[in-house]
């Protein structure tokens, strides 16, 4: 397997740090809205790897941390006048309801900031010792970020240049413009903690190498996020934890790509923002997430209604697919494959590997779709009414596909159509009237379903329907 490390700017063979087994920390969200289409990219794309990892054997260990004490936190809380501990705790639950819509399982540990005060404390204190971090009068933490040698090896970016785009203000109490926060002084109003530098609350970048340091260790194999945060964000977390821990922080560092709304950046003050939850009211969660599925995590990726309605498409397609294997797993005939089925059957192979390919391939989803639809199209020949296939032949189809789906978390639709029972209750009483020679009455039933968007179609081994 081959992952885009944007630490080397190449593909690299991915070797873990211990044989069966992977541990990856993921950037998680600030908890202060709901979260956004742009943040739904990283939540989608990353439980895909993590899963398709377990299924080539990994045991893995995925943790997303929350971020839940913030200046958006707290200002939405002096809004709502509400504390921030209550502003996070709602929308960590918002969080929650929507990635489990979007088919996006938990991850092993969801750490949040301010239950790793300590970690965070510690931490700092130790860059303190170092050298590499300094308290000032008024109880604000500072990295020293010209001591750190490396900094900006992952956004490749000399020093010269950050240094040239810095500014500091007048009254700033900072060293150097480059250098960061890692701890606040806490201001009237705002929630704070003790510390050795007098109350205040932790930085954004040191809380997730605290972290990663206490459930993952000093070196992890994996961490991921958006783009948008390779500069300054995982930068910093590079300079802080391998300055504290003096070894390597990361082994591979994952970033997807931006989402564009209609070609352009999407920005509040473009007025183009969308949340998952208004995007999932016009479109479905299931077309979200067929959505991301269908570029490769790194290429940029375009948002419009256009592009949904091709997901939605796509996802018509598997889901007949799936309906069709079943009804043939439940009419088709008894016994054994037939020879030619058996040579088919001997062939399916074929599209997992295809499958895995692409996976291998730094994880390329919109690859590994193409070689299930490959699948379906052959599949769909191979049992057909006119086929006349066995329920054998059936079942290995279903399983089959159901497995490279599955790696991929794909969304079929839920359950039973809530009105089953009723039209499966009509097509029995229209095969009656058959039976009977009322031809007339199976006509208007046939009709009556139609115009309810019933489609049925006749086959040797039964009645055949879906929805328009």
């Amino acid at each position: 397997m081959k992952l885009y490390n944007t630490m080397t700017q190449q593909k690299e063979e991915f070797v873990p740090i211990q044989a069966g087994k992977v541990s990856m920390y993921a950037c998680g969200p600030t908890v202060y809205n709901y979260i956004h289409v742009g943040n739904a990219r990283p939540t989608i794309m990353f439980d895909v790897l993590r899963r398709y990892f377990e299924y080539r054997g990994y045991d893995v260990t995925f943790v997303q941390n929350f971020t839940d004490v913030d200046d958006k936190i707290i200002k939405r809380a002096n809004e709502e006048g509400i504390t921030s501990g209550e502003v996070a705790e709602k929308y960590i639950q918002e969080y929650f309801t929507d990635a489990k819509a979007l088919g996006v399982r938990p991850a092993t540990i969801h750490p949040k900031a301010t239950e790793n005060i300590p970690q965070i404390i510690e931490i700092v204190q130790t860059l303190i010792d170092k050298g590499y971090a300094y308290a000032t009068a008024n109880g604000d933490v500072y990295y020293r970020t010209l001591k750190f040698k490396d900094y900006g090896k992952l956004s490749h970016q000399p020093i010269e240049d950050l240094q040239a785009g810095a500014r500091i203000d007048v009254n700033d109490v900072k060293e150097d413009a480059l250098d960061f926060a890692l701890w606040k002084a806490a201001k009237p109003g705002e929630p704070y903690w003790e510390s050795p530098w007098g109350q205040g609350r932790p930085g954004w970048h040191i809380e997730c190498s605290a972290m990663s340091n206490r459930y993952l260790g000093k070196t992890i194999d994996i961490h991921c996020g958006g783009s948008d945060l390779a500069f300054p964000h995982h930068e910093n977390e590079i300079a802080q934890s391998e300055a504290a821990n003096g070894c390597e922080f990361v082994h591979y560092w994952l970033h997807n790509g931006f989402i564009n709304i209609d070609n352009k950046k999407m920005s509040k003050s473009l007025g183009n923002f969308f949340t998952v939850r208004e995007a999932a009211e016009a479109y479905g969660y299931d077309c979200i997430r067929m959505f991301m599925l269908m570029s490769h995590y790194r290429s940029p990726l375009n948002y419009s209604g256009e592009i949904l309605m091709q997901a939605k498409s796509a996802l018509e397609r598997l889901d007949t697919a799936k309906k069709n294997l079943e009804f043939f797993i439940s009419n088709g005939k008894d016994g054994d494959m037939t020879a030619q089925e058996t040579a088919f059957a001997a062939g399916l192979p074929k599209f997992r590997e295809k499958f895995c390919a692409a996976m291998d391939d730094d994880f390329n989803t919109a690859d590994a779709i193409s070689a299930i639809f490959e699948l379906v199209r052959e599949v769909n020949a191979a049992v057909s009414p006119a086929s006349d296939p066995t329920k054998a032949l059936a079942q290995v189809c279903y399983d089959e596909f159901m497995e490279l789906c599955g790696v991929l978390g794909i969304p079929f639709s839920a359950g039973a159509d809530p009105l089953e029972a009723e039209i499966e209750e009509k097509i029995a009483a229209r095969q009656a009237a058959r039976k009977a020679k009322n031809f007339a009455e199976a006509d208007r039933i046939r009709d009556e379903l139609k115009a309810e968007g019933i489609i049925l179609e006749d086959t040797p081994q039964g009645v055949k329907w879906h929805r328009a």
